[in-house]
């Protein structure tokens, strides 16, 4: 297993890229970790606000001698602010066994090399639009909002989220007819 504290010190130096090689590794993990706050808060929204915190407490994080650190520390914030947008929307509190179930991450999950092949083949496959929206909302990482991405391909938000649903959509229907079936939220 991959200790992605390995990317600590050049993300302490502010090294972007580091930071997204870190992300690779760490999303599908604090995304997991986010799943039972799903039915209260826009999972997307807090992960992507924890996200930038995760990256301002970053010079400040320091390798205890665990795996993960900068892990450990993202997950916390993650379920914090999930708590704290919960709150402030006064959604009703979950119960004490959700909020248990929710534990510290020391590993993070690695994509599937096999599966990797069979998504960029199928993005290979999308058409024209679709492609180009999936492209740009991928290639920043969330870094940009929705609507400047849209901005950027000279479209309407909505015709956007439109072709990024567009390209989810025809991704999972390609994946199926290799034998391949996923569940998104």
């Amino acid at each position: 297993m991959t200790d992605l504290d390995v990317h600590l010190d050049a993300i302490r130096a502010g090294d972007a890229r580091a930071f997204g090689s870190w992300l690779a590794g760490a999303e599908p993990v604090l995304r997991l970790r986010l799943r039972s706050f799903a039915k209260s808060v826009d999972v997307e929204a807090v992960l992507q606000e924890s996200l930038l915190r995760t990256w301002q407490v970053a010079p400040k994080v320091r390798q205890d001698g665990k795996a993960n650190a900068l892990l450990r520390i993202a997950s916390r914030i993650c379920r914090n602010h999930a708590i704290d947008v919960m709150r402030r929307e006064r959604v009703a509190v979950l119960e004490p066994e959700v909020l248990e179930a929710f534990t510290p991450v020391t590993e993070p999950i690695h994509p599937d090399p096999a599966l990797r092949k069979h998504l960029a083949e199928c993005r290979d496959l999308l058409p024209g639009q679709p492609a180009a929206a999936l492209q740009a909302r991928l290639s920043t990482a969330g870094a940009c909002s929705d609507r400047d991405l849209a901005r950027s391909l000279d479209m309407k938000l909505n015709t956007f989220l439109k072709n990024v649903g567009r390209a989810r959509a025809l991704l999972l229907e390609c994946l199926g007819r290799s034998g391949i079936t996923l569940e998104w939220s």
